[in-house]
């Protein structure tokens, strides 16, 4: 019995590490480089987003996440990313790092287009304290690799567009090297290197007279391991993006609400999430922050009496 329980522990929490691979933060709304690669860059500036996110706050061990990354461009068509991410839920902790680039290049006068991957490495820890707990038996083999660590590469492919700059719509496929390892030696196993998308889509209205712009996007997830998900968005912003609300509903069964300022070149939002399973009687909900440093690309000039 110990060692079922043992097992089934386990086994949940690399589930919910898994799960948890991509689009952990919800506000992608806002920033879409937190899901696609090929968004390095794509705003022309350089960026630097600090996010945090607690899961079902209040619930003993429940998931904390939090991330740092850095995204701009680089000369008039490439742009590059770089991020660090840390989790921990129950006594499993996960440390990402990943490098994101992108080629961008403008279509037409109306259409921008960039196209980009992103390289990643991660590790999945156990608390070397589980070796210590009740249901632990020498001798297990999974576990104490755990214990030491177990890293994994991989890697995601995307596209991110926008049309009269107001409608953006991006595609990333994801899990491109664990799809393909998945298939080596398994019999019966049709799963293909696309088999794991999140398509994006907004459209921003701009009511100039009354300095106010409604944003409503779409976002389908298909990911490995996970429930594939649908999530609805609005966004209002005033007073030229000084300030924002929104809300969100997610298909899996949760509801957000967003608030933020936008001063300059600082950005901050909040989130707080409530979901309508029963669980949510036994947490305060979640929540999530982020924090961002913009700057304009300084663009170099040519010298006088030559031409480019």
């Amino acid at each position: 019995m110990k060692k079922i329980l043992l097992l089934i522990s386990f086994l949940a929490a690399v589930q919910f590490v898994t799960a948890q691979d991509e689009a952990i933060f919800s506000h992608y709304n806002i920033m879409p480089v937190l899901i696609n690669p090929s968004a390095a860059g794509f705003s022309d500036m350089h960026q630097l987003q600090l996010n945090a996110r607690a899961q079902w706050s209040g619930f003993v061990d429940a998931p904390t996440t939090y991330s740092a990354q850095y995204n701009g461009p680089l000369g008039n068509h490439f742009g590059l990313g770089i991020g660090v991410l840390t989790e921990s839920a129950a006594q499993m902790n996960r440390l990402r790092a990943h490098l994101n680039y992108a080629f961008r290049f403008d279509v037409s006068e109306m259409v921008k287009l960039s196209a980009g991957f992103s390289t990643e490495y991660q590790q999945v820890r156990l608390d070397n304290n589980v070796a210590a707990g009740t249901f632990f038996q020498e001798g297990d083999q999974v576990v104490e690799d755990f214990l030491d660590g177990r890293g994994v590469f991989d890697a995601s492919l995307g596209v991110f567009s926008s049309f009269n700059e107001n409608t953006l719509v991006g595609l990333s496929f994801t899990n491109l090297v664990r799809s393909r390892i998945s298939n080596i030696g398994a019999t019966g196993n049709d799963e293909s290197i696309l088999s794991y998308y999140i398509f994006y889509a907004s459209h921003k209205l701009v009511m100039d007279e009354l300095n106010f712009a409604l944003e409503p996007s779409l976002l389908v997830r298909n990911i490995r391991d996970v429930p594939s998900q649908v999530d609805i968005n609005i966004k209002a912003s005033f007073l030229d993006e000084t300030l924002t609300t929104g809300l969100s509903y997610r298909s899996l069964g949760s509801l957000g609400i967003l608030l933020g300022t936008k001063l300059s070149s600082f950005e901050f939002y909040y989130s707080y999430d409530v979901f309508f399973q029963d669980f949510q009687k036994y947490n305060d909900g979640s929540h999530e922050v982020t924090v961002a440093l913009s700057f304009n690309r300084v663009k170099q000039q040519a010298p006088a009496g030559k031409r480019y």
